[in-house]
């Protein structure tokens, strides 16, 4: 699991617009991030799937962690609606960092 949140924080929050210039988060103590929160589902799902459709792990993601999300009503998250997910915003990029892990080209 360390090798994965490593890997999420080296190349994911970087990019995260919820991060300052040097990459760090800049959420509250009040605020969670739910890439870090959900990640062990995260990988679970990415590891459950093997196709190249980034849909099918979206529709995945969807099922196993939106759905139960508590900014979720069934088939709307007012997140999600106003690109404020940071999750569902940077889904193909943890998707892609995640299966570089499991390959060996991040360390």
């Amino acid at each position: 699991m360390d090798k994965y949140y490593k890997a999420i924080k080296e190349n994911i929050c970087k990019y995260c617009v919820d991060s300052n210039e040097d990459g760090k988060c800049t959420l509250s103590k009040q605020e969670i991030c739910a890439v870090e929160f959900y990640l062990k589902k995260i990988i679970q799902i990415v590891h459950s799937v093997d196709t190249e459709e980034i849909s099918v792990y979206h529709q995945k993601l969807r099922d196993e962690v939106c759905s139960n999300c508590k900014t979720s009503n069934n088939e709307f998250c007012y997140l999600r609606e106003d690109a404020n997910c940071s999750l569902d915003r940077y889904f193909p990029l943890i998707v892609e960092t995640i299966k570089k892990v499991d390959v060996g080209l991040i360390t």
